[in-house]
């Protein structure tokens, strides 16, 4: 077991309780010594929200993307339901991937379990995604589109996410320890990403049979924000969309088995590095 892809979940669920109470104590942290705290982590998100709905629905006329029956959805409500999952992917894979950097002085200690310090990560981001999901739901109902049963999708769709980026972030932050500019690639990566995946922009729109689109499809983010989409507008089960699922965990599968292994490889090092 120790040296098995399964020590890692193992240690996370024997830890459980301590990840808890360092993930509650990392958000906190975070905003020390401003004036209004916590309250910086909602702003942000929200004055993007606010941003892109203005340039994309009052600068640039985009309408409605698509029905829910019958009536037209407000671009406001299509653009929430894609800019809330990856606020919370972005945050995560950012954070997660310069854990053992910010927390170096724990990876230094022999009798702490360092396996979880990724996982703290990816847990304090929860804390804003929850009140994101919050105010998704609130602006649905708040605008006439009061959310159907399969809006309870949306947790298993963040379930998705985080089984997702827990993967990535396992190889991510156990490799910038060895190479520190790859943050500055992922930063840079992620801004590529958000407009290659269709946050924005409808991907109905294009040809569905072009290479392009195929492509597109590709990415498991596309699952996951289209899965929310498919919740809160367009009333699909996600066991309706069988292929995408089973790539999506095919994906982070694999994703997960490459990223605890190229941690468990390097780990040894860590505190030499550091």
């Amino acid at each position: 077991m120790k040296d098995s892809f399964l020590s890692v979940p193992v240690c996370v669920w024997r830890d459980k309780k301590l990840i808890a109470s360092l993930a509650k104590n990392d958000f906190k942290n975070r905003f020390a010594g401003s004036y209004l705290g916590i309250f910086w982590a909602f702003v942000q998100p929200v004055v993007t929200i606010v941003l892109y709905w203005f340039v994309f629905e009052k600068a640039l006329h985009a309408g409605a993307s698509g029905l829910r029956d019958g009536i037209p959805i407000p671009f406001v409500l299509w653009l929430i339901a894609g800019l809330v999952p990856w606020f919370y992917f972005q945050e995560a894979l950012g954070t997660g991937t310069s854990a053992f950097l910010e927390y170096n002085f724990l990876v230094k200690k022999v009798v702490f379990n360092i396996s979880i310090l990724p996982v703290v990560k990816i847990v304090s981001g929860l804390f804003v995604h929850i009140f994101f999901l919050l105010f998704m739901l609130v602006m649905y109902t708040a605008l006439g589109f009061f959310p159907h049963i399969y809006a309870l999708q949306i947790f298993y769709y963040s379930f998705c996410m985080i089984c997702f980026v827990t993967g990535l972030v396992y190889a991510t932050s156990a490799i910038v320890i060895f190479f520190r500019d790859l943050s500055q690639i992922i930063n840079i990566s992620m801004q590529v990403l958000m407009w290659a995946t269709p946050i924005m922009w409808d991907i109905n729109a294009f040809d569905p049979g072009s290479i392009i689109v195929k492509i597109l499809r590709l990415n498991p983010m596309f699952y996951v924000i289209q899965g929310f989409r498919d919740s809160m507008i367009y009333d699909v089960w996600f066991f309706e969309r069988p292929g995408m699922t089973a790539y999506f965990w095919c994906v982070t599968l694999v994703c997960f088995l490459i990223g605890t292994t190229v941690f468990r490889k390097l780990k040894t090092h860590f505190a030499d590095v550091l």
